[in-house]
């Protein structure tokens, strides 16, 4: 079965306490709510301490185009990216020795929160020497889904093509959608929750031959699931100044009744009880997507550390999350035979999901 070998991250250069985001929102928000300071709790019991950004702070102060922002995005995305690819494919820790630019068959693009054409993993080609026969498979529009959605795509691809080496790449710069003017309650809590993020995994094909004893997680399958009429739960509303963030206030709750029959129904496919997994590798869309993912699943924190810990230092940074866990996990060394599922969910309402067990 297709494995992962490999995940790399950027971290953009701008680290924002949570404190320091609550005074911005407080300055921004208090004349459009007379119980801000009610409302301003979101922030310090969302379990997010720290988050990083394209741009500091003061930059969120002033009123900025969709084309300015954009522009910032195809650089920025550019600049991160490689990093991101460099730091996956010359990972010392799961990797032998580093894999060559060239050997990469292709490479699946991910992204909601800016637009390029060409697309971003064309401009990096131009910039890191990957054959110019490369496949591009760039894919947008799947939210806080994306992450997921791109190793299971990836994973069919390997499927068809056992001796492929593959890229994930999922740049996400949700900052640059912040609308300074949109006082809802919406961007109120996506101020509260997001952050800019930068990932990259390697995925192989069976018979790619690393002659090393490493334990790698191969996967054993995906499903992707769409709830129907459900494009009002989470999205953009795309406006003359951008994109306008669209979260409804019933995430957990749907989280809570949609989420465990669609994970029994993936897991009996595949013969596995919810008790053997080992590891969770969920998308930590905030603390009461955690809480929900612990009601409705019945499990203990202690099998979404790694998530929580994402969330603490990092936030939500839309597809780019659950990456950012993957890797956290792989770097434990989990054993031979582990079994563990990824999972994240996002716009239409759908979810995206992997079950994976190292050998």
């Amino acid at each position: 079965m297709p494995k992962i070998l490999s995940v790399g991250t950027s971290i953009p250069k701008y680290p924002i306490q949570q404190d320091t985001v609550v005074e911005f929102a407080k300055e921004l928000f208090e004349d459009s709510f007379k119980d801000i300071n009610r409302l301003l709790t979101i922030f310090q019991n969302g379990q997010i301490e720290k988050r990083h950004f394209t741009r500091d702070v003061e930059w969120f102060k002033d009123p900025h185009t969709l084309e300015e922002k954009n522009d910032i995005y195809i650089k920025e995305a550019v600049a991160y990216g490689v990093e991101a690819i460099n730091a996956c494919l010359h990972n010392s820790a799961t990797l032998p020795q580093p894999v060559p630019y060239n050997e990469v068959e292709a490479i699946f693009y991910i992204s909601t929160t800016g637009m390029s054409t060409p697309s971003i993993e064309a401009r990096i080609m131009n910039v890191l020497p990957f054959s110019p026969y490369t496949k591009r498979i760039p894919i947008w529009g799947l939210g806080c889904a994306g992450g997921a959605a791109g190793l299971s795509r990836a994973y069919e691809y390997c499927l068809a093509f056992p001796k492929a080496k593959v890229l994930v790449l999922s740049v996400e710069l949700c900052s640059l959608t912040f609308q300074k003017n949109d006082r809802s309650k919406s961007n109120l809590v996506g101020t509260s929750l997001f952050a800019d993020g930068i990932a990259c995994v390697l995925m192989a094909g069976d018979e790619v031959n690393l002659e090393n004893d490493a334990t790698y997680p191969k996967v054993l399958g995906s499903q992707s699931t769409l709830m129907e009429n459900s494009e009002d739960v989470m999205g953009w509303q795309v406006k003359n100044e951008g994109l306008y963030v669209v979260f409804s206030r019933d995430i957990p709750v749907i989280i809570t009744n949609w989420l465990a029959p669609n994970v029994s129904r993936f897991l009996d496919h595949h013969l596995v009880e919810l008790e053997d997994l080992d590891h969770f590798i969920l998308h930590p869309g905030g603390k009461k997507v955690l809480d929900a993912y612990k009601d409705c699943l019945g499990i203990k924190a202690d099998k979404l550390k790694t998530s929580i810990q994402v969330l603490k230092e990092y936030g939500n940074m839309s597809s780019a999350t659950v990456l950012y866990v993957l890797k956290g996990v792989m770097e434990t060394k989990p054993k031979k035979g582990d079994k563990g599922i990824v999972a994240a969910l996002g716009p239409g309402f759908s979810s995206e999901m992997l079950l994976l067990e190292w050998g």
